[in-house]
C-alpha cells in the first residue's frame, strides 16, 4: 500500500551530456517507452526492492567486495526468513522501516 504526502508531484532533474541523451532518446524510442515512463519504472523498482535493479545498484556504489558479498547474502537470507513466514506485504515493508531504521549504515 502507497501513502501519499507532501506535493503530488516532483520534479527529478539532472543534467547528462548530448551525445549520451541522445543515445538514451533512441534507446528509449527502439524500446517504445518515454523517459518519464522509463525514470518511473527504474524508481519504482528501485523503491520497491526490485533484485535486478538493486542487483545493479549494489554492482555500481562504492563498495569493497567483502561488503558488496555480505550485503547480498543478508539480502538473501532475509528474503528467505520473509517467505518461509509467509509475512503480508504490509508487515515485510513495516520489517525493513525498522531495519532502516536501526542500521541506517545497510
Amino acid at each position: 500500500m502507497e501513502i501519499d504526502y507532501g506535493k503530488l508531484t516532483k520534479r527529478v532533474v539532472f543534467t547528462e551530456n548530448d551525445h549520451r541523451h541522445a543515445k538514451f532518446l533512441i534507446k528509449l524510442k527502439q524500446d517504445g517507452l518515454t523517459q518519464a515512463a522509463f525514470f518511473r519504472q527504474i524508481l519504482s523498482g528501485y523503491v520497491e526492492g526490485d533484485e535486478r535493479i538493486q542487483s545493479f545498484v549494489d554492482q555500481h556504489k562504492p563498495q569493497s567486495k567483502k561488503h558488496k558479498k555480505k550485503v547480498r547474502q543478508r539480502r538473501e537470507a532475509g528474503q528467505a526468513a520473509i517467505l518461509d513466514h509467509g509475512f503480508s506485504e504490509e508487515q515485510i515493508e513495516d520489517l525493513y522501516d525498522l531495519i532502516a531504521e536501526e542500521h541506517p549504515e545497510l
